[in-house]
């Protein structure tokens, strides 16, 4: 009989502590999601309110969103000339969702390099807490 009857309490034992494994590995751990981070989005908007219609140089802009330590996105526009940068009534406007988004106060902005001439940059910034932000940019 008490050979029977251990074989119970192991089989038990065995049960109960399997249950209990189970139940621990199944947890959420719910720290990551208690505070999720708001997707911030940043509009991109180029134009520009001068003549240049004369002006035939090439130039290239690209946009980016860097935070103190590291670039979340840096993209080229195809070269254009001077003279084709759109007015005031046809804005270039670019939508972007900040990529691996941590939160933290952002840099933002263009870059353009005219071919022969140098290149040159407009910053902004988005603070933390900001989820949509635009940074207008009207090429002189």
């Amino acid at each position: 009989m008490k050979i029977k009857s251990m074989k119970v309490n192991l089989t038990i034992g065995i049960f109960v502590s399997a249950f209990i494994l189970t139940a621990a590995s199944c947890t959420k751990n719910d720290s990551a999601t208690a505070n999720p981070v708001a997707a911030r989005a940043i509009k991109f908007v180029l134009y520009t309110e001068k003549d240049f219609s004369s002006e035939n140089d090439s130039i290239t802009f690209s946009l980016f969103i860097k935070t103190h330590t590291k670039t979340l996105f840096d993209s080229s526009l195809p070269a254009m000339r001077i003279k084709d940068i759109p007015t005031t009534a046809n804005k270039l406007i670019i939508d972007k969702k900040v990529p691996n988004d941590d939160g933290t106060d952002l840099q933002i902005g263009f870059r353009y390099a005219i071919q022969n001439v140098g290149y040159s940059w407009y910053l902004d910034s988005c603070k933390t807490g900001t989820t949509n932000k635009t940074v207008n940019f009207s090429f002189q």
